[in-house]
């Protein structure tokens, strides 16, 4: 009963008192009736707490977006940018904002937000700190879409989004043909190996095709090797803003079904919950959302794997999709000022510093687990 009461509230150092007061008054009205208040108290709690993180990451945001618009190279005013925003020329400032900073900035922010959630329905599914649509090949299935869309199709721009989401489709199909098992479902640790194996094959497609295309076309298709925020444009941001409003309430809502899950798979199917259908519709929505950003900025590394345990510890063991998803958000603004900014004149693509980020994290991530990978 300690167990269950633990998991349920999220709270291991105030369960045995729960416990404890419940076997007290167990023989009367009292004691269930005591239970259930501290457990809605603590339930109040963490939703007021997890509010304030919303709020602060929010804010938080907005911070870095104005440091990636506003300062830099080139500054901007605060009155010349409202100035702009109100339909005002200003020689030389209008152009830098309307045409590079704004919308790498909107383009960082929302391609960020996509693979946070991505990266937080994934783990959520499988259970282990390193399942993440970069690790799993599902962002490398899409870069080798797009760029075979690039090599033997001769598409560009967004004409390259549906050969990307067709791409990460494939990849996906691969590695729960090779992860599924016979009697048991989604094997964790078989998912994890065949979502490598899946990626490696990604990156050697991508190479192969970039040595068909011309030195322009490769210099193109570069973007898809490591991610980049250069090519951000209205139509990018619109489609995945349109991606993202009809996603993310079904990432949240399938996010917080399988919380039931966590439990064990027969308590689970007891409290009414149905795992199996969940974690495959969760699958598909992480993977639609992680290729939808893929399709827009590249394979920005790590940045899915990242999010989820920063907001686990900002939500004290709790994490919440909305959570990680602005964390990645701020994740990649944030790495979009380093790139643009760090080396003077020189711009590097957004995804060379959330790949510097994430390696390391990547092997903090690896000895703390105990999970045989």
């Amino acid at each position: 009963m300690t167990d269950v009461l633990d998991r349920a509230t999220g709270d291991p150092g105030r369960a045995p008192g729960i416990a404890a007061t419940a076997g007290a008054g167990a023989g009367g009205v009292d004691g269930i009736a005591e239970t259930a208040r501290i457990v809605h108290e603590l339930a109040a709690r963490r939703r007021a707490h997890a509010r304030r993180v919303v709020v602060v990451l929010l804010v938080v945001l907005v911070a870095v977006m104005a440091v990636r618009i506003l300062l830099g190279r080139y500054t901007i005013t605060v009155p010349d940018f409202l100035a702009i925003l109100g339909g005002a020329q200003i020689p030389g400032a209008t152009f830098v904002v309307m045409e590079d900073k704004l919308p790498r900035a909107v383009l960082g922010a929302l391609a960020g937000f996509a693979f946070g959630a991505s990266g937080a329905l994934f783990r959520r599914v499988l259970g282990n700190p390193l399942a993440s649509p970069d690790i799993l090949g599902i962002a490398h299935g899409a870069s080798a879409g797009a760029v075979a869309g690039m090599a033997l199709w001769g598409l560009r721009g967004v004409a390259l989004i549906p050969a990307a989401l067709i791409g990460s489709a494939v990849a996906l199909a691969i590695v729960l043909l090779a992860s599924a098992g016979r009697h048991t479902g989604i094997v964790g640790q078989r998912f994890l190996l065949g979502g490598v194996a899946v990626a490696a094959l990604g990156t050697a497609v991508v190479t192969q095709l970039m040595a068909r295309l011309t030195l322009d076309g490769a210099q193109e298709a570069a973007v898809w090797t490591v991610g980049s925020l250069a090519g951000a444009s209205g139509q990018r941001i619109s489609w995945l803003a349109v991606t993202l409003i009809l996603l993310i309430p079904v990432g949240m809502w399938l996010h917080a079904a399988l919380r039931p899950a966590e439990l064990g798979p027969e308590l689970a199917v007891g409290l009414g919950s149905r795992p199996a259908p969940t974690r495959a519709a969760a699958l598909g929505v992480g993977t639609m959302l992680a290729a939808a950003a893929t399709a827009v900025a590249g394979p920005l590394a790590f940045v899915a794997l990242l999010s989820t345990p920063i907001a686990t510890a900002l939500g004290r063991g709790r994490p919440r999709l909305i959570t990680a998803a602005l964390v990645g958000a701020v994740i990649v603004v944030a790495a979009d000022i380093v790139a643009s900014e760090a080396l003077g004149t020189v711009d590097l693509p957004t995804g060379v510093v959330t790949g510097a980020l994430g390696a390391p994290a990547m092997l903090w991530i690896l000895l703390r687990s105990r999970k045989v990978i």
